[in-house]
């Protein structure tokens, strides 16, 4: 903030929800807080057309401070110079947004995320409602920070207007330099509604305090991640990247090891070397990089029995259930995690000989109309051989690299990154669209395979050249084709729009047909049948 010019401040309000008492509370606060300020409104032609809105300009400094000198206000807001919009509604947030209001670099946004319809959503047909999705995005992007939640629901459940919702909102934002007391005793010099109105600041006040904790808390991570990049990756690797390359590096080291991690870096910066070939300025973000660097760290750091077994002794895990079964310090709490490892489970680790074997072995029970073989287990955590069972399976992580699974895993990566460095050089979108194809390959067991497959059929059938499509057309067809597989698990949806695009349906895949014998004099259902 500029210590010397004004803070400024613009209020949108539509008709009824005290817009003007929440200027005065504002001019009030400042005022007796011993800092020059000024309010001015500009009354709109109807609630939907041109609601009411209000700008206030406080200075940062106090009088005292300022040896007997008066800052000089503007009556209108400026566009592109508003540090703080706040709104009482998300459509009037997105209109004073469009009228050029607020900026990227500066404005602070406090809105409600409750709507009033306007006249032309009324009037439709069907659902004519605008996307809220959209707007709350629209906002984000056009906002240094912002603050957006249901203060009308806030209000209501106060018993008060939402203007006393939004002034706790806007003390909670710390975007004036007043401390909370000086907010509310403006609220009680009015007079008027003082307890439901002081119910309703608090409300709001403690929202955006526990909001912003647990956004510290999560991106706390985030922080010393990036802090502890190596200074060689730094350079290597452009600035907007920093930050998720950086998480993944923490991710993969914590996964296997300092030379997995290197590998990491490796395929990276080939990716990086494919896209400024397509995309030499950066004038897209390294948007490629940086989704590659995502979904890359996710799939080499792959779920397996090893990597479960670590997780689940993670001092963090206990404490996080202690807290949601709200266990006293004194209390006991224990602990007891089910296993089911498989075949696939344990071939994983074994060498791709051995893997193969057992995996033919289970193929052959389930040929025969048998269950896969799994074996089920009870591990009691917060016993001592517990521990010590999860402990050894965590131990094998040095075995990893020489398992079946490994081998096959890196393969795959290495296909799919051969594809997108391929796709990046002929387009930049086309590169994109298969960048964020890893999305496809999540959870474990038959999920992280449809996955892989689906993956692996988009890129081979839809990112290759074909006759007839260009670049741009085969990227939104991975596009298409992508979205229907992450909609629909079935894969439904993903057949039809490679049908749609020319491509190939994916293979079917043999499925055994088991059957069960019904037991003699097993009970019929209330119609006499089985």
């Amino acid at each position: 903030m500029n210590r010397a010019q004004p803070i400024t401040v613009l209020v949108g309000a539509l008709g009824g929800e005290g817009g003007g008492v929440l200027a005065e509370w504002l001019y009030d606060t400042a005022v007796h807080s011993g800092h020059s300020a000024q309010a001015t409104s500009i009354p709109g032609v109807a609630q939907r057309t041109g609601a009411t809105t209000y700008y206030i300009e406080v200075f940062p400094l106090p009088n005292s401070a300022l040896g007997g000198r008066r800052p000089v206000f503007s009556l209108n807001a400026v566009p592109g110079a508003i540090d703080l919009l706040v709104s009482s509604e998300l459509l009037e947030t997105v209109r004073q947004i469009g009228n050029g209001f607020a900026s990227a670099d500066r404005t602070l946004v406090v809105s409600s995320s409750s709507r009033a319809l306007t006249v032309v959503e009324k009037m439709h047909l069907g659902d004519g409602r605008l996307d809220e999705a959209a707007l709350l995005t629209t906002v984000q992007r056009h906002a240094q920070a912002c603050e957006v939640l249901d203060m009308a629901a806030l209000a209501r459940a106060s018993g008060t207007v939402i203007s006393a919702v939004l002034l706790g909102a806007i003390a909670a934002s710390g975007r004036l330099p007043f401390a909370r007391a000086a907010f509310e005793d403006a609220i009680r010099r009015s007079g008027k509604g003082v307890e439901a109105s002081l119910r309703g600041f608090a409300a709001a006040f403690d929202a955006v305090v526990m909001r912003r904790a647990g956004q510290a808390q999560a991106e706390a991570p985030i922080e010393t991640a990036t802090r502890a990049l190596p200074p060689e990756l730094r350079k290597l690797f452009p600035a907007a990247t920093h930050e998720i390359i950086a998480l993944g590096h923490a991710r993969v080291v914590d996964y296997q090891d300092d030379r997995y991690a290197a590998w990491y870096v490796q395929r990276l910066a080939s990716v990086l070397e494919a896209e400024r070939a397509a995309d030499p300025s950066g004038a897209k973000g390294w948007a490629i990089t940086r989704e590659a660097a995502r979904w890359l760290a996710l799939w080499m750091a792959f779920d397996d029995i090893v990597r479960v077994a670590a997780l689940k002794l993670r001092a963090s895990r206990t404490e996080r259930v202690r807290r949601e079964v709200a266990a006293r310090e004194d209390e006991i709490v224990k602990l007891f995690d089910h296993f089911k490892p498989g075949a696939p489970e344990l071939a994983a680790l074994l060498p791709a000989g051995l893997a193969q074997r057992l995996l033919a072995w289970d193929e052959r029970r389930r040929a025969a109309g048998r269950a896969p073989w799994a074996m089920p287990l009870k591990i009691g955590t917060h016993t001592v051989l517990g521990t010590l069972a999860l402990r050894c399976v965590a131990g094998l992580k040095g075995q990893r690299r020489r398992g079946s699974r490994f081998a096959v895993e890196q393969a795959l990566i290495e296909h799919w990154l051969a594809a997108l460095q391929r796709a990046t050089r002929e387009h930049w979108a086309l590169g994109h669209e298969v960048a964020q194809c890893g999305r496809l390959i999540k959870g474990y067991g038959s999920t992280n395979e449809r996955g892989k497959a689906s993956l692996l059929h988009l890129i081979d059938h839809l990112a290759a050249p074909r006759v007839g499509a260009d670049a741009l057309h085969r990227a939104e067809a991975i596009h298409a084709a992508r979205e229907a597989a992450l909609g629909d698990d079935g894969g439904r949806a993903l057949d039809q729009a490679l049908a749609a695009h020319g491509a190939p349906p994916r293979p079917l895949r043999a499925q055994p047909i088991r059957w069960f014998k019904r037991r003699p004099g097993a009970e019929t259902g209330a119609a006499g049948k089985p």
